[in-house]
């Protein structure tokens, strides 16, 4: 996930190992991956040789957070160039979404680089709205918008 991630993202706005790995820890955070449909599988003849298949590519992930206060956050949705435009980021959003919904919370909040025009033009499509800029968010030295969307 963290070669995604490096793939979806700028240096200083892209995760370090160390902090995907603490964000997929935090409390009352959960990660969904997309992965490619099994295609139909043929049982094997008896004397056939059996087929290894080789491990599935992972088409996208996101990582979020219920919070105690009844409030969602998404801490980062990855989709590489390669996967993207399939409707990926929409179904993880969606399938997010409804899972905090079953966790009692009432909105979703999630931070993108105010330059970052594709993700602006997608939370859009989806409903979310601009609450505030943050100044300096990234280390990079971007802004970040925090966008919102009631649940």
């Amino acid at each position: 996930m963290w070669r995604i991630d490096q793939q979806c993202f700028v240096p200083g706005i892209a995760y370090s190992r160390l902090e995907l790995a603490a964000y997929i820890r935090l409390r009352g955070s959960f990660t969904l991956v997309a992965e490619p449909r099994p295609g139909r599988r043929e049982q094997p003849r008896n004397d056939a040789p059996m087929v290894i298949e080789p491990p599935r590519k992972v088409l996208g992930f996101i990582v979020a957070q219920a919070t105690r206060r009844g409030v969602g956050h998404i801490l980062t949705i990855d989709v590489p160039p390669s996967s993207r435009r399939f409707g990926i980021g929409s179904k993880l959003l969606a399938t997010t979404e409804d899972r905090l919904r079953s966790a009692a919370c009432h909105s979703v909040v999630l931070e993108t680089a105010v330059d970052n025009a594709a993700a602006l033009a997608f939370y859009k499509r989806h409903q979310y709205s601009v609450v505030k800029t943050i100044p300096r968010y990234y280390s990079n030295g971007v802004d970040a918008f925090v966008l919102e969307k009631e649940l």
